[in-house]
């Protein structure tokens, strides 16, 4: 089965072509092509809704012909068209969606709606085996920061979320008021190489509450009136903030996430999302859970932020437990991960 795959949820626009064995459940990535707007949204310091939709609209057509063209498909070869549904951007999403209905309807094949978080939950396993069920997932996407139980395929619970600024978002806002560009997760890490992350006594938000959920608005205003009352920020106070804010919101997601495991009696755990491709954050989890005993299931670098090879492969995963595709023909800018199921 070879299935074609558009994500275009955000600020990338990415296509991708997934071949997979049923009967097996193996497959691999086929083609793949993702064009990002880090350039064009940076001079706003954050994503602008109608320009992402308009650039989705540019490229979106010049990634399909390309992956069809270096798989050597035509589309007769396609069994199924994967498309983002949700949640994302209303216009970015329209965008995906009802170019993929037009790919469904002109080549008569069925368009597979998927939902946006379970495919960075599963992007691991395009790199590997998934752990086994059940297992806990840390997903830290965009404006998403949650704990979930993960059961099976479409077997999702949701046992913690941000409350406010998502861990993505804080690393953003923390680099805008350090004077660094758009986006800021990648900026704060390479500061934070070189930085002394005891220089500043930031906060761990909710970390001494007794549940599973985040706060990182806290965080960030700490760091607002930290420059502050530096005053002029040099170099050497740029790189120890950095590696300060890191830190701290390292510290909050490893330990969440093994209060997680540890409430809910499973010792395996999986991190996806943007921040998962964080190398602190990467270490100081591995370091953690081996101390308990604790299995970490990974993705890819590459897999880590937005792209259509783990859209592909949701969609793949679920034909292969038969679970339901919901939503057919509509977006959901805020659909949630809890509604869909096995």
């Amino acid at each position: 089965m070879n299935i074609l795959a558009i994500e275009s949820s955000c600020d990338e626009t990415a296509v991708a072509i997934y071949q997979g064995d049923i009967h097996t459940r193996q497959g691999h990535l086929i083609s793949e092509s993702i064009a990002s707007q880090i350039d064009v949204h940076a001079r706003f310091g954050g994503v602008v809704p109608e320009v992402a939709s308009r650039e989705h609209l540019r490229v979106l057509p010049m990634l399909v012909a390309d992956v069809m063209a270096d798989a050597d498909f035509e589309w007769d070869s396609i069994d199924a068209v994967a498309v983002t549904s949700g949640p994302g951007l209303m216009g970015a999403l329209l965008v995906g969606s009802s170019y993929a209905r037009g790919l469904g309807l002109a080549n008569n094949i069925p368009v597979l709606p998927i939902h946006h978080m379970e495919g960075h939950l599963l992007a691991p396993g395009l790199g590997g085996d998934l752990p086994a069920f059940p297992f806990i997932a840390l997903l830290v996407s965009g404006g998403h920061t949650m704990l979930i139980r993960v059961d099976g395929i479409g077997s999702y619970r949701v046992i913690g979320q941000t409350l406010d600024d998502a861990a993505g978002e804080c690393f953003d806002k923390s680099a805008r008021v350090l004077g660094l560009p758009y986006p800021g997760g990648p900026e704060i890490a390479k500061l934070a190489i070189t930085g002394n992350k005891k220089r500043f006594k930031l906060p761990r938000p909710m970390l001494q509450k007794d549940n599973l959920n985040f706060s990182f608005s806290g965080l960030k205003t700490a760091v607002m009136y930290a420059v502050r009352d530096i005053g002029e920020l040099d170099d050497m106070s740029k790189q120890d903030m950095a590696a300060g804010v890191e830190a701290a919101v390292g510290d909050v997601l490893v330990k969440k996430s093994l209060k997680a495991c540890e409430r809910e009696g499973v010792s395996r755990l999986l991190i996806a999302g943007g921040v998962a491709a964080n190398v602190y954050l990467r270490e100081l989890l591995r370091e953690e859970a081996g101390k308990r005993n604790i299995s970490v299931a990974l993705p890819a670098l590459s897999y880590c932020t937005d792209n259509a090879a783990m859209i592909a492969y949701a969609a793949f995963c679920r034909l292969c437990a038969e679970a339901p595709f919901d939503g057919v023909g509509d977006v959901n800018p805020r659909w949630s991960l809890s509604d869909l199921r096995l």
